[in-house]
């Protein structure tokens, strides 16, 4: 492609169109997106030639020179005409176009244009690049180079002081009177980012990100009771004093919100007293018959636990032959990507736990910037626990863009991931919000798939999953177990519980919430060690769905024991925590999941109790094997001995089927072998569960740290 500019009495142009009349050819016109058009003010009008005539009102400049070369086929000539007869051809071509700009809004890009650029702080590529993506948002321009980390904050917040010959205020050490700065109501704060910083005798003085919209300004001094001059601070100045100004406020909703006002679906308390009156009643009944007769109550108990097992085992079977070969998750295509009009794209909000994770901080900023989302429209929470010094220094060492937002949980228990998650909820800007964890790397494209699947699912889906697999799959003989299971669970076992509509236990990641229904739920249950499991089936009692997307956000896997038994033995605390609170009311739970939600409830977090059995079972059968002890064949006489034999081949052959069925459908032949031994990874996952059942009693709100990193990719 070729550009060449020429003033408008050059005759290749006066012999075309000597000026843009309301005759103009659409499908010329069309040739360049409307919003490049209004940025750049120039407008395709003819081919003449073969040749592309432009209108351009600044046809010498080298930028819109450049633009227009790239963007319109083939070889194409600007044409110089005056700027409002652009603007009005493009609102003739365009009626009631929301894209049309007002002479302020672009006197002042002019205008942070002509600063930048006269003291050489942007290069014409850089300029060029925001340019188009502005075109694109229809984002500030200059939020557009802070976000690309083009220029400073504090860089743009002096040109719009200049521009709208406003005063500015550092807020980095401002320790403003605690009365004064909560006479705006916290939400009107968060949501203007206004924070009263000083009073005079005349007006309050309130540090703003940017300047107030009249009717803003006046809702901000309704508020205060006088008048309000605006100071011009650093984005990331105001962002942590509204929370040094609001923290106790946060710090009290994330820890007892849900608690206080739904207390039957907190798991504050572990045991309700009548979980603990009928296990103990039970208990007493079991010791009564086993003394009158001992064996008939050991068979019985065998039997109970033999057929807990089948049924798990058949329902996780049932559920793969269901998904097997089939595509059951909502799909999106690139074509209905590529569709979406960035400049109606909402504010998507990223909640990222962080502790003690200083390590892969730069990592993980790194893979959220490689979204394919306008990153002026991304609001990054990343959140850090008090006592986290090392990781706290590291994200200020960074000195990220104000999209990414560090936000300082206070030191409290319980410490765990979901009351982080509710303290940076309550300072979440986005329409939408999703969960990534430290070492996180998600599908780019994986944030507007969920938004097509959104506009595309029923109504009372409130959550999109995104798949969860690993990307250190074949680093050892344990992440290789890992990936077996997480294809299993997310490319069979959940899609088809949602396409049953069952209630979904959430994976830890990667699930999309509408933001607004998330806090109308209360959101995460801080006292709840698997916080995501529950939250899936809270969602699913309160009549709202799960929908699953092929997208997969690729983890680490933990390919250390330790470090894998402390993930794993939480996740199964939560479970066990999951199911006592669920459970409190088993008639309730049934009448709001129907029969099919409660049976698959039980049956799903059931596993966690079959988990506990595994050692019981096999160290029966081992002592059998080693000493032929006569009192182990009394315990599975008869009927019992068949159906506990046809158990240990149809449970085996079902955990190894599940494990080789998932890397199959996820294609990763290379693990598939390793699935053969799974069997030995069961096992692990039994000493885990031991653990996190012994927890359960002795420190249940134990948050059990695992450590990122360990795969050498931290950089």
């Amino acid at each position: 492609m070729t550009t060449t500019a020429v003033p408008p009495t050059a005759p290749a142009a006066v012999a075309v169109a000597p000026h843009l009349g309301p005759d103009l050819d659409p499908e010329v016109a069309l040739l360049l997106p409307e919003g490049v058009c209004r940025v750049f003010r120039v407008l395709p009008y003819a081919v003449h030639d073969e040749v592309v005539l432009v209108a351009a009102a600044q046809p010498g400049d080298p930028i819109t020179t450049q633009v227009v070369a790239d963007l319109v086929p083939g070889t194409s000539r600007l044409v110089a005409h005056g700027e409002l007869e652009v603007s009005d051809a493009l609102d003739r071509l365009h009626p009631g176009s929301a894209l049309a700009e007002t002479p302020e809004e672009r006197d002042d890009r002019a205008h942070l244009v002509s600063l930048l650029t006269a003291h050489r702080l942007v290069t014409d590529e850089e300029l060029r690049i925001a340019l188009l993506e502005h075109a694109r948002t229809g984002d500030p321009l200059g939020d557009i180079l802070v976000a690309h980390q083009t220029i400073a904050e504090d860089v743009l917040v002096a040109a719009l002081g200049e521009i709208h010959q406003m005063e500015r205020v550092g807020l980095a050490d401002a320790d403003p009177d605690p009365e004064l700065a909560h006479r705006i109501p916290e939400p009107l704060a968060r949501g203007l980012r206004v924070v009263p910083v000083a009073q005079t005798s005349a007006a309050v003085l309130v540090a703003v990100a940017r300047p107030l919209a009249p009717a803003d300004l006046a809702e901000v001094e309704q508020a205060l009771g006088a008048p309000a001059r605006q100071l011009l601070a650093n984005r990331t100045d105001l962002d942590q004093l509204l929370q040094r100004v609001h923290s106790a406020h946060y710090a009290s909703v994330a820890t007892q919100h849900l608690m206080e006002t739904q207390p039957e679906v907190s798991a504050h308390q572990v045991f309700t007293g009548a979980q603990k009156t009928v296990p103990a009643l039970a208990l007493i009944a079991v010791v009564l018959c086993a003394v009158v007769w001992p064996f008939t109550t050991l068979v019985v108990l065998v039997g109970l636990c033999s057929l807990l097992y089948l049924l798990v085992s058949v329902y996780k079977f049932r559920l793969t032959l269901r998904a097997l070969g089939t595509h059951l998750e909502t799909d999106v295509t690139d074509a209905e990507i590529a569709a979406l009009d960035e400049r109606a794209l909402p504010t998507y909000t990223i909640l990222v736990p962080l502790y003690k994770e200083a390590g892969i901080v730069a990592r993980l900023v790194r893979d959220i910037n490689a979204l394919d989302y306008p990153r002026t429209r991304l609001d990054v929470k990343l959140l850090c626990e008090e006592d986290d010094e090392e990781t706290i220094a590291r994200i200020r060492e960074l000195a990220l863009p104000p999209h990414f937002s560090m936000v300082v949980v206070p030191d409290s228990q319980p410490k765990t991931k979901p009351k982080a998650c509710n303290y940076g909820l309550q300072l979440a800007t986005g329409t939408y919000c999703v969960i990534f964890d430290a070492e996180d790397r998600p599908d780019p494209d994986q944030l507007k798939k969920a938004l097509v699947a959104f506009d595309r699912v029923a109504d009372n889906v409130v959550c999109v999953q995104a798949k969860l697999n690993h990307f250190n799959q074949d680093q050892n003989l344990l992440t290789a177990w890992f990936a077996n299971e997480y294809s299993m669970h997310f490319e069979l076992v959940l899609p088809a519980m949602g396409a049953a509509e069952s209630p979904i236990p959430l994976g830890g990641t990667s699930n999309h919430f509408v933001t607004s229904t998330l806090v109308e739920l209360g959101a995460w249950d801080p006292f709840n060690v698997t916080e995501d499991a529950d939250l899936g089936i809270r969602l699913h009692r309160a009549g709202y769905r799960t929908a699953m997307i092929d997208s997969t956000t690729l983890e680490e896997a933990n390919s250390h024991l330790p470090n894998w038994i402390r993930q794993r033995s939480r996740w199964n605390k939560g479970y066990f925590q999951t199911w006592l609170v669920h459970m409190r009311n088993p008639l309730r739970l049934l009448s709001e999941t129907g029969l099919r939600g409660f049976m698959s409830f039980n049956l799903t977090m059931g596993s966690a109790f079959v988990l506990l059995m595994n050692p019981i079972f096999w160290a029966l059968t081992t002592i059998y094997v080693l000493t032929q002890a006569g009192f182990i064949e009394q315990l599975f006489p008869g009927v019992v001995f068949y159906a506990a034999s046809a158990l240990l081949f149809v449970g085996n052959f079902v955990f190894v089927y599940l494990n080789v069925a998932g890397s199959l459908q996820r294609g990763e032949f290379s693990i598939t072998r390793t699935a053969l031994l799974s069997p030995l990874y069961w096992g692990l996952m039994s000493w885990a569960a031991w653990k996190g059942f012994i927890q359960l009693f002795t420190n249940p709100f134990y948050w059990e740290k695992t450590e990122h990193g360990l795969d050498g990719s931290a950089s």
